[in-house]
């Protein structure tokens, strides 16, 4: 389906970010204590580039507990916030949030870069010119255009300005790796 889209988001970064994204979003809530805590905004960092490579290190093992965690609604027990927390560490990082924020303020740079270009504009920017793509492209049936105009109305609500602009280059120097950890 996003597949079918052209422009500024490659072929294959649109799945890869979509996986990311998801990730983000399913463990977010997860990790909440109560829904104010969900809804507040993604905790932004300067990433450094040991936390860029443990990240794309921690990749297999996020996939394994992906499903887990989207099975866990929005509650986690113990046990498999235990084991979270143990894979983090595993890969570098103090626990699982850490590792979720890595994984959020990763996701922000990739939603904003070219990847032809390597050019980087805001995420909302580059959301809102997707939307225009995806608007205008008569080759979507009805039903995937509306699906994907919703999800992309939803990011274009929720997605934050970049606050730390250093991160931009750190994730372009390690682009083909993350993209690469993200389609295993």
């Amino acid at each position: 389906m996003r597949q079918a889209l052209s422009g500024s988001i490659s072929k294959l970064l649109a799945p890869c970010l979509a996986a990311m994204l998801a990730f983000v979003a399913f463990s977010a809530p997860v990790l909440a204590e109560d829904q104010d805590a969900a809804d507040e905004p993604i905790k932004q960092m300067r990433l450094t580039e040991e936390q860029v490579k443990n990240f794309i290190a921690a990749q297999p093992d996020l996939t394994t507990v992906t499903s887990k965690l989207q099975d866990a609604d929005d509650t986690i027990e113990p046990e498999l916030q235990n084991e979270l927390d143990e894979m983090a560490r595993k890969h570098g990082f103090s626990d699982f949030a850490e590792l979720d924020d890595v994984a959020a303020n990763i996701s922000i740079v990739m939603a904003g870069l070219d990847s032809k270009t390597g050019e980087f504009i805001e995420p909302v920017d580059a959301l809102k010119k997707e939307l225009e793509e995806v608007n205008a492209d008569t080759s979507l049936t009805d039903e995937d255009k509306k699906q994907l105009v919703d999800e992309l109305n939803e990011a274009i609500s929720t997605t934050p300005k970049l606050q730390f602009m250093e991160n931009v280059e750190l994730v372009k120097q390690h682009w083909d790796e993350i993209e690469k950890s993200l389609q295993d």
